[in-house]
């Protein structure tokens, strides 16, 4: 049935000046977008007076790769106004999976996941499970290099000989056939930190020249540059590269995002590339990833061995000797001990050093704990975030995990509304509506979304842009935010007064070619 939207400011994903105007939709499809009082319709009107009208925000760094198959529906985005994400992320889809080390990748996820009910084996398969379940927010899947290493590998920090090489290659063109949008890396996690530039590269040449490589680059502190240029070598040869949370970490290198941004800026000339941040100077990630390399090869109880051993727990206290302890909060752990206290608070509590507290949650969680890292500063941020290739990823942790996750995880959208919108004003709000909509569509080759123009799908937001805001913080993280009262996916309402109104109306999406 038609429904006619009268009353909203429109601000329609292209950077356009905000302008008042009805907009018309039918179906799943917007018909018309035209001055306020010019659409002759009997068709029922929506009243969105004093809010914004815009595309629905697309989060282009998601882990929500399970949530399709929880019970419960994951309304950690929907109700921010995201109506599709980008999956598979940092190295880490749920396929393929191989019967040798099953389970490997089993134990592996379980570090970053909640349980996930393993039917599948390749991307055929789980597509098939996940599309069966539902979705809530329409999902665009990448492949995981980390998951293909592992199905072809298991956690070994050896090179892939010709065999290996070639079963990740024939995974990774099956992932593509299947509807997938390119091949993502986390090169800071096993067993991915143990895959040379060479490696990536003979992956990346089965992407054929024109598709996406998305990298959580291996190293986001001293050695920025030196990982820029690694990742623009590997895009290179697969077509289009996007750096993921691009970020400059640790105290000793704040300031050095100017010298990333013209790297960057001087290899735009030459190649497609582009890059997402978070709004915020914390990160989130496996408790793990504090760990030097060497102690992540083997399976869970190879890493365990390493860290109870004497020698091993030497090695690490000096490896991790200039840590800032008060940095790391932990997040969540599989038995929901120590969540929302730092490593630092854990060990005055305890009466140890702060690298035995660390060892003492990775033994008895049995490495199944993520942290929150206070690592930034808000000026890289902000001079990241301006930047007109940036767009915006949430990179929350899987829903599903309990405990005290990362903000992001219910917050980022609203909160660059808020903060670096309206409040600092380093976006005006068409670019920040360009950078969550039009610009992530075309850059991931999302189909018919991303704009509010006639023909396209009606994934829509309205939000007050006086008060929207996230609300969460680092104590009390789920709270959803202010200020988003109704979301539209495909032409239904999905969330009315702010209210998720329970149905999932999301699809899994193929890229235009």
């Amino acid at each position: 049935m038609p429904e006619l939207l009268t009353g909203a400011t429109v601000v329609d994903g292209t950077g356009a000046a905000p302008r008042p105007a009805d907009v018309l939709l039918d179906g799943d499809r917007i018909t018309a977008v035209e001055p306020p009082g010019t659409l002759p319709t009997d068709a029922p009107h929506r009243d969105l007076t004093g809010l914004v009208l815009a595309p629905g925000f697309i989060d282009v760094h998601s882990h929500s790769d399970n949530a399709p198959l929880l019970d419960e529906h994951d309304t950690t985005k929907i109700r921010q106004g995201v109506t599709t994400e980008v999956v598979g992320n940092c190295g880490f889809s749920l396929a393929p999976r191989s019967h040798p080390h099953a389970d490997t990748l089993r134990t592996f996820l379980s570090r970053l996941f909640p349980p996930v009910p393993f039917t599948w084996t390749g991307f055929h398969d789980l597509f098939a499970a996940t599309d069966a379940a539902g979705h809530v927010t329409n999902h665009c899947p990448l492949i995981g290099h980390g998951t293909l290493r592992i199905a072809a590998m298991g956690m070994t920090d050896a090179a892939p000989d010709d065999t290996a090489l070639r079963t990740m290659r024939t995974a990774l063109e099956e992932g593509m056939n299947a509807g997938a949008f390119g091949l993502s890396t986390g090169l800071i996690y096993p067993p991915a930190v143990f895959s040379t530039t060479d490696e990536l590269i003979a992956l990346a040449r089965t992407l054929g020249g024109d598709a996406l490589y998305a990298t959580h680059m291996r190293d986001e502190g001293d050695t920025l540059l030196d990982a820029i240029d690694e990742a623009l070598r590997i895009g290179a040869t697969a077509g289009r590269t996007h750096l993921s949370h691009l970020k400059t970490t640790e105290p000793r290198n704040w300031g050095n995002m100017r010298h990333a941004l013209d790297e960057i800026h001087r290899a735009r000339d030459h190649q497609p590339l582009t890059q997402d941040v978070y709004p915020y100077t914390a990160s989130s990630t496996m408790l793990t990833a504090t760990l030097p390399r060497d102690y992540l090869t083997g399976d869970a109880d190879d890493v365990l061995a390493r860290l109870t051993s004497t020698p091993g727990r030497d090695r690490l206290a000096t490896a991790l000797a200039d840590t800032r302890w008060d940095s790391i909060l932990i997040a969540t752990t599989a038995s929901h001990r120590h969540e929302g206290r730092t490593i630092a608070d854990i060990a005055a509590t305890t009466g140890t050093e702060p690298v035995d507290a660390l060892v003492d949650v990775l033994v008895t969680e049995r490495l199944r704990a993520t942290m929150i890292h206070f690592s930034m500063h808000e000026d890289d941020l902000e001079l990241a975030l301006s930047d007109p290739a940036t767009m915006i990823g949430s990179d929350g942790l899987p829903p599903g995990t309990g405990g005290k996750p990362h903000p992001r995880l219910t917050g980022t959208f609203p909160r660059v509304l808020a903060r670096y919108t309206r409040e600092r004003g380093t976006l005006t709000l068409p670019e920040a509506v360009h950078r969550m909509t039009d610009l992530p569509a075309r850059t991931f080759r999302i189909p018919e979304r991303g704009r509010i123009a006639p023909g396209l799908i009606a994934d829509l937001v309205a939000f007050d842009p006086d008060t929207v805001t996230d609300v969460g913080d680092y104590h009390d993280p789920l709270r959803p935010p202010r200020g988003i009262p109704w979301v539209c996916q495909a032409g239904h309402t999905v969330v009315a007064d702010g209210t998720y109104l329970g149905t999932r109306r999301g699809t899994r999406l193929t890229p235009t070619t």
